[in-house]
C-alpha cells in the first residue's frame, strides 16, 4: 500500500468536494480507510508545491506519479485509491 499525496487549497471548492468523495468512498470500501493520505496545502508548503508538475488543485500523486489533477469525480478518486493499493 502506497501513500497518497493530495495537493490542495483551503479556498478551493473542488478540494472540499474531493474530501467529501474520499470519505464517501471509505464508507463504501472499508479497505480504503487504511490508505495513508498526506494532505498538503500548497500555500503552506511552497517548496513542495513548486517542485511538482501541476496547475490545478486538487492534485493526487501516488508513488511520485500524478494520478489526478483538477475537478474530481468519485470515479477519479476511486482510481487514485486503487493506485495506492497496487503493489
Amino acid at each position: 500500500m502506497k501513500e497518497v499525496l493530495m495537493m490542495k487549497l483551503e479556498s478551493c471548492p473542488y478540494c472540499h468536494q474531493a474530501l467529501d468523495m474520499m470519505e464517501e468512498l471509505k464508507r463504501e470500501q472499508p479497505e480504503y480507510k487504511n490508505i495513508p493520505v498526506k494532505m498538503v496545502n500548497e500555500d503552506e508548503d511552497t517548496e513542495l508545491s513548486e517542485s511538482l508538475d501541476y496547475w490545478y488543485v486538487p492534485t493526487f500523486y501516488v508513488d511520485g506519479k500524478k494520478l489526478h489533477e483538477g475537478v474530481p469525480t468519485k470515479e477519479k478518486i476511486k482510481k487514485v485509491f486503487e493506485g495506492a493499493l497496487k503493489e
